[in-house]
């Protein structure tokens, strides 16, 4: 390390010391001093006459000495007394000198901090302006993908339309009408309410990613975990494609089998199962399989966003 840079170190540690303790090191020395003094003899210095060399008389000369004021009553006349004299003076210079550079570094790092905070202020307010503009369409998202969530997983008989609140209590043989039309309000459509449920699913993850690209979510730790998982467990999930694919297919029924012969089959091996373990060791039943945990998992994660969401823009 050349000489210059062990000069940059130790100034940079001098800067960082409080202001407290340069101001403190300066009052401290004071009484050392005259301590000194007291112990020179009285003829090293120029003493007024009937002026009295006790410590108290000292300390005066010594506050008088680091304070540069110089009154002149009491004088140093000879060498000891000349010497520490300086030396007190040079002390006082220097830990005066290194309190102020303290109390300008001190500062600068409040103007920094103060800057900082402005800074954070200005950025979390334009990130809440664009949380609060893309809302409406998140949640409306969410919403859509929670009452698909509703339908696929209540019997077609005990769908309501005046009260679709999904139930995450849900058990697989409630998913066997998922071949059947949704019957939701939003629907216009006649496709399977699984269909509607995977593309709604696929629309949200895609709105939950934008949302992480461009919005700084780090304001808002349980939003951008709760985003972070739902699209992480789209995008493992596999059996998209093959949900979305005609039922026959999904059987490897032989030629000849209809759709609507394949859409029962699977309807009924599901109405029929007792537990969702009865599936997990049939090859042709693992999208469904998968699909229910998928539902289970992601729809309480649109329930938690739905809350955190609402929260965040509310503040």
């Amino acid at each position: 390390m050349t000489l210059s840079d062990r000069l940059k170190h130790f100034f940079h540690v001098v800067s960082n010391i409080r202001p407290i303790v340069w101001i403190g090191l300066y009052v401290a020395i004071t009484p050392i001093f005259a301590l000194i003094y007291w112990a020179l003899p009285d003829a090293q210095f120029r003493i007024p006459d009937g002026a009295t060399t006790d410590f108290g008389s000292w300390l005066y000369y010594s506050i008088v000495t680091i304070t540069t004021l110089g009154f002149g009553d009491y004088t140093p006349a000879h060498g000891w007394a000349q010497g520490v004299t300086a030396v007190e003076v040079m002390c006082g210079l220097i830990f005066l000198g290194f309190f102020l550079n303290a109390v300008g570094s001190m500062k600068s790092e409040i103007d920094i901090t103060s800057e900082q905070e402005k800074q954070k202020r200005i950025h979390d307010e334009a990130e809440k302006a664009k949380l609060v503009k893309s809302a409406p369409i998140l949640m409306h998202n969410i919403n859509t993908f929670l009452a698909y969530c509703y339908a696929l997983t209540t019997p077609k008989d005990k769908r309501k339309e005046d009260a679709a609140k999904y139930n995450p209590d849900f058990e697989i043989g409630d998913m066997s009408d998922l071949y059947a039309p949704s019957g939701l309000p939003i629907d216009n459509t006649t496709l399977p309410v699984v269909t509607r449920l995977v593309k709604s699913l696929r629309q949200t993850s895609l709105a939950l990613d934008k949302l992480q690209s461009n919005i700084d979510l780090t304001i808002w730790p349980k939003i951008l975990d709760e985003s972070f998982r739902f699209v992480a467990n789209y995008q493992m999930f596999d059996s998209e494609d093959a949900l979305l694919e005609s039922p026959a297919h999904l059987l490897n029924a032989p030629a000849g089998v209809t759709r609507s012969e394949a859409e029962q089959t699977i309807s009924d091996r599901i109405r029929n199962c007792k537990d969702i373990s009865e599936l997990k060791n049939e090859k042709d039943m693992t999208p469904i399989v998968e699909l229910y945990y998928l539902i289970k998992q992601n729809a309480l994660l649109a329930q938690q966003l739905e809350v955190s969401v609402t929260k965040a823009v509310e503040e």
